[in-house]
Formats: C-alpha cells, sequence, structure tokens
C-alpha cells in the first residue's frame, strides 16, 4: 500500500470547529437584533448591573437557543442535507456518530440553566423557543415538514420570543403589552422570511417529502404569499405607531415597507434567483424597522392609553 493510499481512521471526536459550525454563528444575529429591540423597546435605562443582563441575554438569545436549535435541525435533517448540502458537519462526518444528537441535547440544557440565572419571565420564554425547536426538527411533531407551521415556529422563536426576552431580561416582568404586540406582528411577518429560506432546498424537500410552501404551492406562488405575510404585519405597525401617536417613526416604517414593495416587485420575476439577493436587501430593511419601533415604543412602556 502506498502513502497515497493510506486509510485514515474516522474521528471519534469532533473538531471543535466543526462543533462551531454547526452551531451556525451566522444564523445567530436574527435572534441577537430581535433580542436587541427588546432591550431597547423597554425603557429601562442602562447601568453595568443591567449592561450585565443584556450581555448575558445576547448570549442565551443567539450561541445558545439559537445554536441548539441550528444543532437539532441539522441533526434530524441528516438525510436532507445528504442530498442538498453533503458538506455539512454531519452528512461529511466531520461530527461522527450520533455526537449530533449529544451536542443538540447538552445545549438544550445549558441554555435552561443560562436562563434560570437571568430571571423567571426569561426562563419561561427558553423554555418555549427551546421545546419550539425540537418540535421544528424532531419527531413526532416535526413541524418543518409543514410549510405552514414549520415557518412560524421560526419566525416565533426567532424575533418573538428573542424579543420578549429582550424586554423581559431588563424589566425583570413581564413586558409591555405594546411591546409584546409588536414582537408577535413581528414574529407573523418573519412567517414570510422563512419560506423564502426554504427556496434554496426545494430538490431535497421534494424528495424527502417534506411539504414546504415552496414545493406544495409552486414557486411562485409562495413567493407571492411570502411577500404578502412580510408587509401586512407592518401595515399594522405603521397603524399602532400613528395610534400611538409616534408619527415619524410610523413614517420610517411606512416608507421602509415601500422600499420593501418595490424590492419585492423584482424578486417576483425569479423567486429561485432572487430570495438571496432579496434576504440582503429587504430584509435588511425589515429589521431596521424593527429597531424603528423598539425606539418608537420605548417612551410609552408603562404609561397607559
Amino acid at each position: 500500500m502506498t502513502p497515497s493510499e493510506t486509510i485514515l481512521p474516522s474521528p471519534t471526536l469532533p473538531a471543535p470547529r466543526a462543533v462551531l459550525e454547526l452551531l451556525k454563528p451566522i444564523t445567530w444575529f436574527a435572534a441577537m437584533w430581535a433580542f436587541m429591540c427588546g432591550v431597547v423597546s423597554s425603557g429601562v435605562a442602562l447601568s453595568w448591573s443591567s449592561v450585565a443582563f443584556m450581555i448575558g441575554g445576547m448570549i442565551l438569545a443567539g450561541p445558545m437557543v439559537c445554536g441548539t436549535s441550528q444543532a437539532v435541525n441539522d441533526w434530524f435533517d441528516r438525510h436532507v442535507d445528504a442530498i442538498n448540502q453533503p458538506e455539512r458537519p454531519i452528512p461529511s462526518g466531520r461530527i461522527p456518530g450520533n455526537w449530533g444528537l449529544r451536542i443538540a441535547v447538552a445545549w438544550t440544557v445549558l441554555s435552561l440553566l443560562f436562563a434560570a440565572g437571568l430571571g423567571v419571565w426569561v426562563l419561561w420564554a427558553a423554555i418555549v423557543g427551546l421545546a419550539l425547536s425540537w418540535a421544528y426538527s424532531a419527531p413526532p411533531f416535526r413541524l418543518k415538514q409543514s410549510g405552514w407551521w414549520g415557518p412560524a415556529a421560526c419566525g416565533l422563536c426567532y424575533e418573538g420570543l428573542a424579543w420578549f426576552t429582550g424586554a423581559a431580561v431588563m424589566s425583570a416582568r413581564l413586558p409591555d403589552w405594546r411591546i409584546i404586540w409588536l414582537a408577535v406582528l413581528y414574529s407573523a411577518g418573519a412567517h414570510g422570511i422563512m419560506t423564502l429560506n426554504d427556496f434554496k432546498a426545494i430538490e431535497g424537500d421534494r424528495q424527502m417529502g417534506l411539504r414546504s410552501l415552496p414545493v406544495t404551492l409552486g414557486v411562485e406562488r409562495a413567493a407571492l404569499f411570502a411577500c404578502v405575510v412580510m408587509a401586512v404585519p407592518q401595515v399594522f405597525v405603521v397603524a399602532e405607531l400613528s395610534l400611538w401617536h409616534r408619527p415619524i417613526y410610523a413614517a420610517i416604517v411606512g416608507v421602509s415597507l415601500l422600499v420593501q414593495i418595490g424590492l419585492m416587485t423584482r424578486l417576483m420575476r425569479d423567486p429561485e434567483k432572487y430570495a438571496p439577493w432579496y434576504n440582503a436587501t429587504g430584509i435588511t430593511l425589515y429589521v431596521l424597522g424593527m429597531l424603528a419601533s423598539a425606539i418608537a415604543v420605548r417612551p410609552l412602556v408603562g404609561v397607559p392609553l
């Protein structure tokens, strides 16, 4: 046997780099951004202690809960990924055996322990988020098999619960109802964002029987549905900010929405081609609107209508 023919033994432990790749740091941004919107909307002035809680909450929202959801998803999606993205850590063998499942379970436990140290409302939000993360990917629920329930669960975790957690961390109590209402609206809109995300895996979803909206509705109808779902909650946000006497911020969100609608017309020309482009443009405007709404509601917290 020549040196070039030497068979290298399979790794028994995953390399730290492979574990980090499994947790997908690039996906943490959405949850951490929504968390920061919750922090901003809380109306709590920053102090040394609140900054410490804020940093802890960012770690919980991003590396912990979001990282857990990515590990869980990759483990239960390993057969689909073998078709769509065989270079990922689990199907490529860089995370061998059942280490993907072990990491998902360990990260779940660590996330709950971490959340418990940040307060009871944060712990409950983490429990709901982690439960949805497992229900999204794992049997018997496997919500991701549905193009309706799967994106709804993701939107709630990435936007609503993260926003709620940010406000709860800072105030150490149940957030003001207006904060919760904004979080609900932006969570609903995130259903469309998650639907656009499914465009990258249409072929694998079809082969594995996953009923994403691009598979069940077709590319054009799914893209149109995603656009409507992203736009309508923002219309409600503009209306609410106007009713709450925050006209400048209502105008900011309104202009952002009009630009998004303009970008959506290009998306609809070829949804499969332009979905990544829209994620970099239209979704950026969407999340900037979230921040504007959070700033707008901040002075209203605790003030009755």
